[in-house]
C-alpha cells in the first residue's frame, strides 16, 4: 500500500522560508509527476507546483521566483522550497504522486503571520 508523508510545514514570519517535504513509501509503478497543491480556508484546492518525471516543472503564478519543487526519485521524494513566504501563501498543503494511480498526502499546514 502506497503512502505519502509529508513534513515540513509549520508557522513563520511573513519573509521567511520553509521546505516542505513527502517522502512515498510502498510499490509504486510507472512513477510519473509529483507535486504540491494547497487549499487555504474557504478556498478551492489549487495547484502549487508540478515536477515531472523528466524534470520540467511548472508553477502557478503567485508563486513563481519564490517557490522551487524538485525530487528524488531514488528516494520517492519530492520537495517544495519555499521562500519570501506571504501571509496569503497560508494554507495546508498536499503532496500528490502521479504513477500507475494517483496519490495523495494527508497534508501539512503552513501558516505565515504578518
Amino acid at each position: 500500500q502506497v503512502q505519502l508523508v509529508e513534513s515540513g510545514g509549520g508557522l513563520v514570519q511573513a519573509g521567511g522560508s520553509l521546505r516542505l517535504s513527502c517522502a512515498a513509501s510502498g510499490r509504486l509503478f510507472s512513477l510519473g509527476a509529483m507535486g504540491w497543491y494547497r487549499q487555504a480556508p474557504g478556498k478551492q484546492r489549487e495547484l502549487v507546483a508540478l515536477i515531472t518525471s523528466g524534470g520540467s516543472s511548472n508553477y502557478v503564478d503567485s508563486v513563481k521566483d519564490r517557490f522551487t519543487i524538485s525530487r528524488d526519485d531514488a528516494k520517492t521524494t519530492v520537495y517544495l522550497q519555499m521562500n519570501s513566504l506571504k501571509p496569503e501563501d497560508t494554507a495546508v498543503y498536499y503532496c500528490y504522486v502521479r504513477a500507475r494511480y494517483e496519490y495523495w498526502g494527508k497534508g501539512t499546514q503552513v501558516t505565515v503571520s504578518s
